[in-house]
């Protein structure tokens, strides 16, 4: 569900734009939206992003100079919006980059040389099994710092989550856990929200699982814990036998099919005393679209409805739809509890809740972050889109598309390609979490 994802990156940080001019890095496909990935390391950055030609392209600059210099890799990008793009460095200073894949043999490609995009050659494997059918790669820190990725193996409805971890030394992939974290039994599958270090030193997970590739078949939001992303763990510190199964997870909201509750859109946080809350949105007694968050409290999970909207959003089928309702995760700010929303009919915004109940006490623009006009598209019919960067928060992508099209091609003529810019804020802001 790409098109809630890469929305949400407006709601993420507080940071207004400085006065540096925007570098224009390059044109690029505008047919559909789809990922792009930044990346700052100490003196260069990194860009990654499908080019005019639907090429995956990286390119590297150094932070005083302002043009990059670009590779082609041999991955061609067809017309499905899960086909983003992700990299990352390893502790040696090796890039490492994956991506347009959907239910598709791994796409993967890896420096020789340490910082150095013309040394990337394309890996075919890592571990050599479960590498077949792979969906929403992400590269992940461990507790150490090591290099993880994880993907999906396997389809909607019928998937498993795979953990690999990379050893800099012998420059080898091996698996985290000796099976996948989670199994659908071939009756579902989990969709994750990225693993999030908490404040008391666990990696939080939330998860629903999905029966179908039809987006309505979402249910029972979930959750599981760990120190190490190896050995996982109830909220009450109860061991999980992996793989985790409906049956032997911990279940936060039994929200049922067709309940309202879609992939894409929960989110993990934490409150002034550091519990963990998890945001999401599910239909009410009325049959309407609400937020929710649930919070951990004395060893139980405890639901609050937190929005009163008179509004369902009613969604259905497969491929990469536009999601009317978008959360973030809670936040302590300056000693008040925040929660970010956009909402196709009523706005967006951030609340100001409650401590006790989790309702919104105060509304607050959420608008701030990004000149109204400069999120205006250049034509008629596009859609602005941006991409906060990894490393350094201060850095944005920002480019124009047509909205999505449910993964098929489009009749006719496609628009021009649009120029993918570079943005530098005045402050760090916060950097997103897990990518």
């Amino acid at each position: 569900m790409y098109a809630g994802r890469l929305v949400m990156a407006l709601l993420a940080g507080t940071a207004v734009f400085g006065q540096m001019k925007p570098i224009e890095i390059a044109p690029v496909w505008a047919g559909h939206p789809v990922g792009f990935d930044l990346l700052t390391a100490g003196k260069r950055q990194y860009v990654a992003f499908y080019d005019d030609q639907r090429r995956m392209t990286v390119g590297v600059r150094g932070l005083e100079e302002r043009a990059f210099r670009f590779v082609r890799l041999p991955s061609q990008l067809g017309w499905d919006s899960h086909n983003y793009v992700t990299m990352a460095l390893d502790r040696a200073g090796f890039l490492h980059v994956s991506g347009n894949m959907h239910v598709a043999p791994l796409v993967y490609f890896r420096s020789t040389k340490p910082g150095d995009i013309d040394s990337l050659e394309q890996v075919k494997e890592m571990v050599g099994s479960e590498e077949s059918r792979c969906t929403y790669p992400r590269f992940l820190r461990g507790a150490s710092g090591e290099l993880l990725f994880t993907y999906r193996d396997g389809r909607s409805g019928s998937g498993n989550q795979i953990y690999n971890v990379y050893d800099e030394e012998s420059r080898r992939w091996r698996r985290l856990l000796d099976q996948p974290l989670t199994d659908g039994e071939g009756k579902s599958n989990a969709y994750f929200a990225d693993p999030v270090l908490g404040p008391d030193g666990y990696f939080h997970l939330v998860w629903v699982w999905r029966n179908t590739p039809d987006c309505s078949t979402n249910h029972d939001l979930t959750y599981a814990r760990s120190k190490d992303m190896a050995h996982w763990e109830t909220s009450a510190g109860k061991p999980l036998a992996l793989p985790i199964r409906v049956s032997s997870a911990e279940i936060v909201d039994a929200v049922p099919v067709q309940g309202g509750m879609i992939n894409g859109n929960t989110r993990i946080g934490f409150d002034a005393k550091k519990r963990p809350v998890i945001t999401y949105h599910k239909f009410d007694g009325k049959g309407r679209t609400q937020i929710y968050n649930a919070r951990l409290e004395g060893g139980a999970w405890k639901i609050y409805q937190s929005s009163d909207w008179d509004y369902r959003w009613e969604f259905s089928g497969g491929g990469t739809i536009h999601f009317e309702i978008r959360v973030g995760a809670v936040r302590v700010e300056k000693g008040a509890l925040l929660l970010e929303y956009s909402h196709d009919k009523y706005g967006s915004g951030v609340w100001r809740l409650d401590e006790t109940t989790l309702r919104p006490m105060e509304t607050r623009t959420a608008a701030e972050e990004f000149p109204p006009e400069w999120l205006k598209p250049g034509r008629d019919g596009m859609q602005v889109r941006v991409q906060r960067g990894k490393g350094d928060g201060r850095y944005v992508l920002r480019w124009e598309t047509l909205g999505p099209n449910r993964d098929r091609p489009r009749a006719g003529d496609v628009p021009a390609p649009t120029m993918l810019r570079l943005y530098e804020s005045g402050a760090s802001g916060r950097p997103e979490q897990g990518r």
